[in-house]
């Protein structure tokens, strides 16, 4: 992005109503975010049918094929964040900035870390925040003293905080009228989406979560596994994320130029 482009961005904060916990919290983010932000009432699962779930969620949609069957709070995470892409759009926003509510803020951190995030603002771009390090291979795009856009060789998983533009939302909205796996998911799918999202590192971003209630999505209950049901689980999942890798390394993000 030139320097003295103007892009028009505004904040969405999820929330969900119920978990009055995280309203302090909310009320932190509206004041410390760099851009304009409101609350988006989160898609509460617990409140969802079963007709309504199917009405999204199909099994083995895209390959290769996801090992887990989604729970009503996955499928209603990828349903606030499919609201707030078409907020995106709808308001005609050059990006919205996404937050989720358990995360905190180092202001003078995160508003550096943001102007960063501003310079992959082209095209169908979504850059992360991510409070976890980035694993795996990367390649710097742009650096500015200490913090740095990277393009990881495999998308990152978490959809905590991120900055998406509205071809981006244009984009993701199309393919996801249905979808067989949760948000963060779907978007390492590059070889779907035509996406691959950068990641600005440091984040200026840390985990409050645990402070607030805990996971609104892990939370909603796990049945206690035998021993060899979680290994298989494990196996799975071990499977699967070696053929994302695989899929990955098929498909090139172009190259950015950043001024």
């Amino acid at each position: 992005m030139a320097k003295g482009f103007k892009v028009k961005i505004e904040g969405f904060i999820i929330h969900l109503q119920r978990a009055t916990a995280r309203r302090q919290q909310v009320d932190h983010l509206l004041k410390e975010l760099p851009v304009k932000a409101s609350v988006v009432d989160a898609v509460d699962g617990q409140a969802m049918s079963d007709e309504e779930i199917a009405g999204h969620y199909v099994k083995e949609l895209h390959r290769p094929a996801y090992p887990f069957a989604l729970r009503k709070s996955e499928v209603a995470c990828f349903l606030s964040h499919r609201k707030v892409w078409r907020m995106i759009v709808e308001r005609g926003l050059d990006a919205g900035l996404i937050i989720e509510d358990d995360v905190a803020l180092d202001v003078a951190l995160f508003g550096r870390c943001f102007e960063m995030a501003k310079a992959a603002c082209k095209g169908a771009a979504y850059v992360q925040f991510r409070i976890s390090p980035v694993r795996g291979d990367v390649r710097e795009v742009a650096r500015e003293r200490d913090v740095t856009l990277v393009a990881p060789e495999v998308s990152q998983l978490g959809t905590v905080a991120q900055l998406v533009t509205r071809e981006a939302a244009e984009q993701l909205l199309a393919l996801t009228e249905r979808f067989d796996r949760p948000v963060d998911t779907f978007l390492q799918m590059r070889w779907v989406t035509d996406i691959a999202p950068y990641c600005v590192v440091p984040s200026g971003i840390s985990d409050q979560s645990g402070e607030i209630g805990g996971s609104t999505i892990s939370a909603s209950g796990k049945a206690r596994r035998g021993l060899g049901e979680h290994l298989m689980r494990e196996w799975r999942r071990f499977s699967y994320r070696r053929r994302v890798r695989e899929y990955s390394r098929g498909w090139s993000l172009p190259e950015l130029e950043v001024e």
